[in-house]
């Protein structure tokens, strides 16, 4: 039989290694529950692979977008996003190449009605002449390009170009006003002025 003392000894050390062991779980638990809490809510996302999105109007084919990847959130913004690029090419009512649109990133702001093109954007039109910028706008409502940094456009003879600190064109880039334009035009055969409308 064991003695009150050593009973009461025994019943301490138990106690204090319970107490141990309840301690360290509840330590482990707290950690896990601190790094659970630290986790960003997973965003409502479907991801498409190869996308090819046909845009019609009365049965008439408009443009032609494709994509390596499209992210389209389900938020309060319903945005669209192409991390990975996006090409679009436009036609007129007889299916013919009027111009197109690429860049390394893009975002559809739904909401906003507002297209953002980023990171080598170039477009080119059915002429040739082509415009290169670090971004571009498109504002679905007022159906207007714009932007806010650099743009340079190359004639389509590739005799100039013209460079400006930014610019506005309407949808189709035959009206285009330029913010501080420079630029060189090399003219031959008596024509003065280069044959794109820039």
């Amino acid at each position: 039989m064991m003695r009150p003392h050593t009973w009461h000894k025994s019943l301490v050390l138990s106690g204090l290694l319970f107490g141990l062991i309840s301690f360290s779980a509840c330590e482990n638990d707290m950690r896990d529950i601190d790094r659970i809490a630290s986790i960003p809510e997973e965003e409502a996302v479907d991801i498409s692979s190869n996308v090819a999105v046909t845009y019609s109007d009365s049965a008439k084919v408009k443009a032609v977008m494709t994509a390596p990847e499209m992210r389209v959130y389900h938020d309060s913004t319903d945005n669209s996003e192409f991390k990975k690029g996006v090409e679009i090419i436009f036609y007129d009512e007889n299916l013919r190449e009027t111009q197109r649109i690429k860049s390394n990133y893009a975002l559809l702001r739904q909401s906003e009605q507002l297209t953002e093109f980023r990171d080598n954007v170039v477009v080119t039109k059915a002429d040739g002449s082509v415009i290169k910028t670090e971004e571009l706008f498109y504002d679905e409502k007022n159906q207007r390009y714009y932007n806010t940094v650099p743009i340079i456009f190359f004639f389509s003879d590739e005799r100039g170009n013209q460079a400006a600190t930014s610019f506005s064109a309407d949808a189709n880039f035959t009206r285009i006003d330029m913010v501080s334009p420079t630029g060189y035009y090399i003219s031959r055969d008596n024509s003065l002025f280069p044959s794109t409308g820039f």
